[in-house]
C-alpha cells in the first residue's frame, strides 16, 4: 500500500454527551472509539484538525491506519463515522483493531480506467456509473487500496459486471458470496431531449374565444329577456 496514515490519539476518561461536546467545542478534539481483536473497548480523542487533513485522502477511509494512542501503536481501521449535518464538525469516529490472522469486512472505492478510450465513448456514449465501492473480505495483508474497472473495451449499449471483474489475490467480494452479480458501469447513447410545442397559449388563446363566445351568448340573452318583458308590459 502506497499511503500510510498515522494518527495521534489520547486515552479519554470522560465520557458521555455532555464530555463529548466539551471535547468538541473547547479542545478541538474528536472523540472516538476503538474496539475488536478480543479486546476491551477504548474511548479516544484525535486532534480535530489532524483528522480533517486525513480524510481528505479516499484511501484514508479504505486502509489500515496506524493510531499512536498515549505512544503505543495500534493498527486499525476506520469503521464508522458522524459529521454535523450542518457544520464541518466531525462528531465522532469508530475504529475496529486489526488481527493478521482475522478476515476484514471493508468498502473498497472502484476506479474506472481507460473510459475515454471505450469504443462507446468514441462513438458518442455517455457512462453510468452504478457502483463507486464495493465491499470485500480478506486479511489485512491482502486488503487492496482500491478495485480497478477496464472500460477501455466496452461497447455501446454494454455494461460491466462484478462477475468480469477478477478480485486481486487473497480478495473476495460480498456480493458474489451472496450470490448476486451487480452492474458497476455501462454506456448508452445520451438521451434526446424532446421540445414540447407550445399547446399552452394555444389554449389560452381557446379559453380566451370561447369566453368571448360566452359573453356574447349572455348578452343576447339579456337582449332577448328585455324585449319579452317590454312586450309583456305593452300587452297589459
Amino acid at each position: 500500500m502506497s499511503a500510510i496514515f498515522e494518527l495521534d490519539a489520547t486515552t479519554r476518561k470522560d465520557v458521555g454527551k455532555g464530555a463529548s461536546r466539551r471535547l468538541r467545542r473547547d479542545e478541538n478534539l474528536v472523540p472516538a472509539i476503538i474496539y475488536g481483536a478480543e479486546q476491551p473497548a477504548q474511548s479516544v480523542t484525535l486532534p480535530h484538525k489532524e483528522v480533517v487533513k486525513a480524510l481528505q485522502h479516499e484511501a484514508f477511509y479504505s486502509h489500515i491506519l496506524t493510531l499512536k494512542v498515549d505512544n503505543k501503536a495500534e493498527k486499525v481501521v476506520l469503521k464508522d463515522l458522524q459529521r454535523h449535518p450542518v457544520k464541518p464538525i466531525i462528531m465522532h469516529m469508530d475504529f475496529q483493531r486489526v488481527s493478521n490472522t482475522q478476515k476484514l469486512h471493508m468498502h473498497i472505492p472502484v476506479h474506472f480506467v481507460n473510459e475515454e478510450k471505450a469504443p462507446g465513448v468514441t462513438q458518442g456514449g455517455i457512462i453510468a456509473h452504478s457502483m463507486k465501492e464495493l465491499e470485500v473480505v480478506c486479511l489485512p495483508a491482502d486488503l487492496p487500496e482500491f478495485i480497478e474497472v477496464d472500460m477501455g473495451a466496452i461497447e455501446l449499449n454494454q455494461s460491466v459486471h462484478l462477475s468480469e471483474i477478477k478480485a486481486p489475490k487473497g480478495v473476495e467480494f460480498v456480493a458474489v458470496l451472496h450470490g448476486d452479480d451487480p452492474t458497476l458501469a455501462s454506456i448508452h447513447m445520451p438521451k434526446e431531449e424532446i421540445e414540447e410545442e407550445p399547446v399552452v397559449e394555444e389554449a389560452e388563446g381557446e379559453e380566451a374565444e370561447a369566453a368571448a363566445e360566452g359573453e356574447k351568448q349572455v348578452s343576447s340573452d339579456d337582449a332577448n329577456a328585455q324585449d319579452e318583458s317590454k312586450k309583456d308590459k305593452s300587452e297589459d
